[in-house]
């Protein structure tokens, strides 16, 4: 039997040959490379190739990741060192190839800038003698595995850069010659300590870099020019890979009257469909990832309800906007309205106009006065439109609730004009206008990183935040912008978004269980030394600098922080007494800042698969699922338990087999000590009023917002009610991203089988709240026993299921 080698040779197969090159690999692993070897030998066949040989020994490997998690590594291992079979050993070589792409006819299309070439050309020594190429064995199985399928450069699908060649171009690309720059943020990025965004990842370096995560846009105008051209510019940035997010408040509804050609307007909802079709059409970054548009609108809209019906899977096509996301920018009064069971005024811009020009009281005075002039196109009980709400996010998890007043009265920009929206993932909320489009640059720090020998280090932290914020500030200046209003609102107020990712590890590997006191004290604490930290390095830039354009009348100008815009009833408790925030704030008033905005938790969820870090602030999904990724399927398994239950004697085949079969819980396995079962709670098995709750506590410290998931194994109206109310009376800006559900849950169909007894039940409930017998008999089953429950929830919100865990 023959193998056929990389170079085409051909030579009789070894099998000792297969046997060391996989032992070579489980060095230091608990695994068994005889075991492997075997399986890989049964796969042999006449003129097999050494690629497919790796490649057998890479899913055989990874295919005992049940047995212990080491497999996992070796799996890793494998796939590594099959790269670098593949790679020029040399980061300047590598970069000359990029460099010297040349197309089908000949012409000249690098892949990297003529920047980056030249620093490499001119500091060849220097850099290769920085690339620690042993650090590519660090990742696991998925985390390289995302890296070679969507991050890692390559030619005619031939990839080029190795992780360490990634690591390294982007911290050239974002500080050019400045080496010494360049080499601590490549040493940081590539120990795992931060990694900057996906965009940055893809273009930093090359002849395009557009390292801007999120776009934010305001609708030009309420015209054929002003809403095409906002969607020519979605369509520019979504091709150079930017998450977008739109709102349409101004857009009139269907039914308006258009002056110019005396007929109708047919509202959002066509408009959309053209939106929606340009998201589809226009990926990122060449296909890297799809294009993607979130859309915000106000509840008070005539279009509120077909607005709400557009994701939905059932209905007509030419109804639906499937491709696109929504999100809705919810005014207080509107909850004060459902919570009252009062009446809703749904509102055309055409004729009423300003509604989202203001916000607070300002907004209720300017709403009001409308009601009362009659101007209203129908009114609704606001209970059914936030029933229907409630309905569409068990069907499609969304839309996004973005709290308009909260994140209004907490902003840094507040001099500079209304926020109107958020983004793709609800943690950028920035000031947006016909000649701004709102940019941010994301970054996320590691938190499982700066766990040493039991205890969170905050220092180590606090140092790298600062060079994240310095790096940050360098990405606004050298970042390529794919429309000139977005240069302008980037240099102007010079946002930035620093999150995080790993939390949960993080209270894995301190023993604590989320919800109890040590837990909640380090969630507030680290997210504390986050924005002191970014706050001081942003600081002493402006001492470098001059702070941004528009500080002069800011909150921050005045002295007021992000804690200080909150409410401050125990706030005292929150504060570590680690920092001096008085003297911060002196330094701020009296220097300013050279960033509007600092901190942004976002979702992370591509940048923790390359760390191999769980995702943002969430807790851990489950203990074995698989994951489906553009890289294909994983499994994946809580190491932290499996080594705890391994040391213990504990991880055999029943217990397995007994984990799978509680969908990847150990809530009910009574064996494992109830501790850890405590510790390793997943997402859908934490009360969500401690997800709210520490959203709340960190919120303070986030100047920005954050991507807030809600997780509820059977969610209905009544707990959705409660969980929001608490969220919205809880200060968040965020009141949801996705409402995420089990994924046996979210595939059936939803519905509601009711008793008669219950029917009865609710029908008592709403007669008590002054609701006619009339308007009930309009109603069905599940309508009525729905409102029924909202009404509870909003009036015993803390009684909810939900809050209970």
């Amino acid at each position: 039997m023959y193998v056929t080698k990389r170079d085409g040779s051909i030579e009789p197969v070894q099998l000792d040959k297969i046997v060391r090159r996989i032992a070579a690999r489980s060095g230091g692993l608990s695994v068994d490379p005889i075991l492997v070897a075997k399986k890989v030998i049964e796969g042999l066949y006449d003129g097999v190739t050494t690629t497919e040989l790796d490649a057998l020994a890479v899913s055989t490997a990874a295919g005992l990741v049940l047995a212990h998690p080491d497999y996992d590594s070796l799996a890793a291992r494998i796939l590594v060192s099959t790269l670098h079979k593949e790679t020029d050993p040399s980061f300047s070589r590598s970069i000359e190839t990029l460099y010297n792409r040349t197309s089908a006819v000949g012409r000249h299309i690098p892949a990297v800038s003529h920047e980056l070439y030249e620093i490499v050309t001119d500091n060849r020594a220097r850099i290769e003698a920085e690339i620690r190429e042993s650090r590519d064995f660090d990742f696991d199985y998925l985390g390289i595995s995302t890296l070679m399928n969507g991050y890692l450069i390559a030619i005619d699908g031939k990839i080029v850069e190795r992780p360490q060649y990634m690591w390294m171009r982007v911290a050239l690309g974002i500080h050019g010659r400045d080496l010494d720059a360049a080499f601590k943020t490549y040493h940081l990025m590539s120990n795992g300590k931060f990694t900057h965004a996906t965009p940055t990842l893809f273009n930093a370096g090359t002849p395009r870099p557009q390292m801007s995560s999120c776009f934010l846009l305001h609708m030009h105008d309420d015209s054929i020019p002003g809403i095409y051209k906002t969607l020519t510019d979605c369509a520019k940035i979504s091709q150079y890979a930017g998450g977008i997010g739109v709102h349409i408040h101004n857009i009139r509804a269907a039914g308006s009257p258009i002056a110019g050609t005396n007929g109708k307007s047919n509202g959002l909802v066509p408009m959309l469909r053209n939106y929606d079709a340009t998201a589809s059409y226009v990926d990122q970054g060449g296909g890297k990832r799809k294009g993607s548009f979130a859309m915000y609108l106000e509840p008070w809209h005539a279009d509120i309800f077909e607005f709400l019906d557009l994701k939905r899977n059932s209905g007509k096509d030419e109804v639906r906007a499937r491709a696109l996301f929504y999100g809705l920018w919810v005014p207080d009064l509107f909850m004060k309205r459902v919570e009252a069971d009062g009446e809703w005024t749904l509102m055309d811009p055409a004729t009423c106009p300003g509604l989202s020009d203001v916000y607070g009281a300002d907004f209720d005075a300017l709403y009001q006065r409308y009601e009362a002039e009659g101007r209203g196109a129908r009114t609704v009980r606001a209970q059914e439109l936030w029933k229907k709400i409630c309905f569409i996010q068990v069907e499609t998890s969304m839309p996004y609730i973005m709290y308009k007043d909260s994140i209004n009265r907490k902003s840094n920009q507040a001099n500079v004009g209304v926020i109107k929206s958020s983004n793709l993932c609800t943690e950028i909320v920035e000031y947006t206008s016909p000649d701004e489009i709102a940019v941010c640059n994301l970054a996320s720090v590691a938190l499982p990183s700066y766990v040493h020998n039991g205890a969170f280090d905050h220092e180590e932290l606090h140092s790298v935040v600062k060079t994240v914020t310095r790096n940050l500030n360098k990405v606004i200046d050298r970042t390529y912008y794919p429309i000139e209003e977005g240069r302008k609102s980037n240099l102007r107020h010079r946002p930035i978004g620093i999150g995080v990712q790993g939390l949960a590890d993080v209270f894995i590997r301190l023993g604590l269980a989320w919800g109890e006191e040590k837990s909640m004290a380090l969630n507030r604490e680290i997210f504390e030394t986050i924005y002191h930290a970014a706050l001081e390095a942003s600081n002493e830039q402006a001492m470098e600098d001059g702070p941004y354009e528009t500080f002069a009348g800011s909150p921050a100008s005045k002295g007021l922080l992000q804690f200080d815009l909150w409410a401050k009833d125990g706030f005292d408790k929150l504060l570590s007494g680690r920092y001096d925030w008085n003297a911060l704030t002196d330094s701020v008033v009296k220097h300013g800042l050279r960033n509007s905005l600092l901190v942004a938790p976002m979702p992370t969820a591509s940048t923790a698969n390359v760390l191999g870090n769980t995702e943002g602030f969430e807790p851990i999904p489950m203990i074995v699922f698989k994951k489906n990724v553009l890289s294909g399927e994983f499994v994946r398994i809580n190491q932290y338990l499996v080594r705890e239950l391994i040391s213990r004697g504990m991880w055999t085949d029943d217990m397995r087999n007994r984990i799978l079969t509680a969908d990847g819980s150990i809530a009910h396995i009574t064996e494992i000590p109830e501790r850890l079962r405590e510790i390793f709670k997943t997402v859908f098995e934490i009360s969500q009023r401690i997800i709210i709750d520490m959203a709340s506590e960190r919120g303070r410290f986030v100047d920005q917002s954050q991507s807030m998931n809600i997780y509820m194994a059977n969610p209905n109206y009544q707990k959705l009610t409660a969980m929001h109310f608490h969220g919205w009376e809880m200060g968040l800006k965020t009141g949801s991203y996705y409402i995420r559900q089990p994924a046996v849950v979210t595939a059936k169909k939803v519905t509601v089988t009711n008793s008669d007894a219950e029917l009865e039940k609710a029908k008592t409930v709403l007669r008590d709240r002054g609701v006619a017998a009339a308007e009930l008999s309009q109603l069905s089953r599940d309508e009525i026993i729905a409102w029924a429950q909202g009404a509870c929830s909003t009036d015993n919100p803390g009684d909810c299921i939900m809050c209970s865990g």
